[in-house]
């Protein structure tokens, strides 16, 4: 099994609905996201994905969020866009640009940080 990372980051506004606390408020952060890919078979020139291909496929994303208020982004509006729905989010929609390059690829995790000291990962 090879696993491939990258990292990537978007700055974006949003707030904490039923919470009780400062996160209620709409604040910004400066995230971090880092993807880690999965795959056991490497392509006729011996790579599991370009990183060129993986960057484009997590700077799409990342892209959608930047300079957003994520209240406002689908599916934020409807749920809360915690760090650890974030992190969910941006696995489900790599796993599918993922699918559509017709390799055989998984999400192993994304890591959000939404500060130097906190951040969630999630495993799909």
């Amino acid at each position: 099994m090879y696993v491939l990372t990258i990292e990537d980051h978007f700055a974006s506004a949003h707030q904490l609905r039923g919470y009780k606390g400062k996160c209620e408020n709409i604040h910004g952060h400066n995230w971090k996201v880092v993807m880690n890919v999965k795959g056991d078979r490497l392509n006729e020139i011996g790579l599991l994905i370009d990183f060129h291909d993986l960057k484009a496929i997590l700077k799409k994303i990342c892209n959608d969020l930047d300079h957003k208020n994520v209240n406002e982004v689908e599916p934020f509006d409807k749920i809360n866009p915690s760090s650890e729905n974030i992190a969910n989010y941006i696995a489900k929609r790599a796993q599918e640009e993922l699918d559509r390059t017709g390799q055989k690829l998984a999400v192993d995790s994304i890591t959000v940080w939404e500060s130097d000291t906190s951040r969630c990962t999630f495993y799909p």
